[in-house]
């Protein structure tokens, strides 16, 4: 799977994506989403790399954009603003007016004085705007408390006892167009029913919004489709098939009114690894530590969320093996990648490939201690 030798040149730590295996789990999502006429916005926050946006938005992706520069990468990299939804609960004025003068497909709007300052600036340029009432429908994604984003407790969207309200005053303003609902429970969801419970909520508040006079020509149900982290290799493209099925088989979607969703993790993470190479190995009483040269500054999750990620030792061993402590340069005691993992007997020099690592990987990386942030490398350039 991993070019070893000509991994010995490049310059450690790197991220390597399998573009051949990006292109097919892409492809199988869409596939997968044409065969009820879903729209899929891809998520750039989980991977904002040129080379893959353009591969995405040449496939006719849509685009889930969080900031201003999102927006800005997603229109540089061929994405069309109309298939461009600007969601998070903190845009900044100058961001707002990107996306006016762009003419984006919605806003995702998050509070009334969001919806506010929209209009407002909307209305100094002399445009209408479009869009979408993000909901927190309180729904559990029964998924990591940093990564769950639609319970009351969250900050993100409009709670239920506000959503009539502020869905009339919107109708009402002369610079804004109501086109859709939208709705985002977490992130990392493996189990099904989280997604045939917030398709009922969707159901009800549909009822709700008619009943008040309020329709839309959108639904958008947000992302949030896990992938395998422990099994890459065996569960390499996630399960479309399924989760696009829960979908319409719940939800109640009205003539000629269009379904949308927001992949990215499940689009990116399984064709980029983190590779690292082994700069020093600690035996110790108890622990035997491996140190590479990878640290937190390049994949948080571990460190963050206590994400784990699959490490394997890709240099030709001996049949031997140790556990060991995977652990890395920066001066954090939780900059850890795992611990108690059963390794070939490691050696200075070695190749190791963090898996998993192609969604919220890169795109987090920092540079923390003043290191370099990684570089990215290629399956069809390498």
């Amino acid at each position: 799977m991993f070019p070893i030798e000509k991994f010995r040149s490049l310059p450690t730590p790197f991220y390597f994506y399998d573009v051949a295996l990006f292109r097919r789990t892409a492809q199988a999502a869409l596939s997968e989403a044409q065969k009820y006429g879903y729209i899929i916005h891809y998520a750039l926050k989980a991977n904002a790399n040129e080379k893959l946006l353009h591969l995405l938005s040449g496939m006719g992706f849509g685009a889930d954009c969080v900031s201003g520069a999102e927006v800005q990468r997603a229109i540089d990299c061929g994405f069309s603003p109309k298939s461009i939804a600007f969601a998070g609960v903190g845009k900044r004025d100058d961001e707002i007016c990107l996306g006016i003068d762009h003419r984006i497909f919605s806003f995702n709007c998050e509070s009334e004085q969001e919806i506010e300052v929209i209009n407002e600036l909307a209305k100094a340029k002399g445009v209408v705007a479009q869009a979408a009432l993000r909901i927190n429908p309180n729904v559990d994604a029964h998924t990591h408390a940093h990564i769950t984003t639609g319970l009351d407790e969250n900050k993100f969207g409009i709670n239920l006892w506000q959503l009539l309200d502020v869905a009339k005053k919107v109708k009402q303003m002369s610079n804004l167009k109501l086109v859709c609902i939208h709705f985002h429970i977490g992130s990392q969801i493996t189990e099904f029913s989280p997604f045939a419970e917030l398709c009922a909520k969707v159901n009800e508040l549909q009822e709700q919004l008619e009943q008040a006079g309020v329709t839309v020509e959108h639904v958008n149900v947000g992302g949030g489709l896990g992938v395998d982290y422990e099994h890459p290799a065996e569960n390499s493209i996630p399960e479309f098939a399924a989760y696009f099925a829960t979908l319409n088989r719940h939800i109640k979607l009205r003539p000629g009114q269009k379904l949308h969703c927001e992949l990215g993790r499940s689009i990116a993470a399984q064709c980029g690894s983190l590779i690292t190479k082994c700069l020093y190995v600690k035996e110790l009483q108890k622990k035997n530590f491996v140190v590479v040269d990878a640290g937190m500054t390049d994949l948080i999750r571990p460190a963050l969320y206590g994400a784990y990620h699959k490490i394997e030792n890709i240099t030709p061993q001996h049949a031997a093996e140790k556990v060991y402590d995977v652990v890395g340069p920066i001066c954090e005691s939780s900059d850890t990648f795992d611990k108690d993992v059963t390794l070939p007997q490691t050696q200075r020099g070695d190749l190791m490939a963090i898996r998993t690592a192609g969604a919220y990987g890169e795109v987090m990386a920092s540079r923390y201690n003043l290191r370099q942030l990684p570089k990215a490398f290629f399956s069809d350039e390498v």
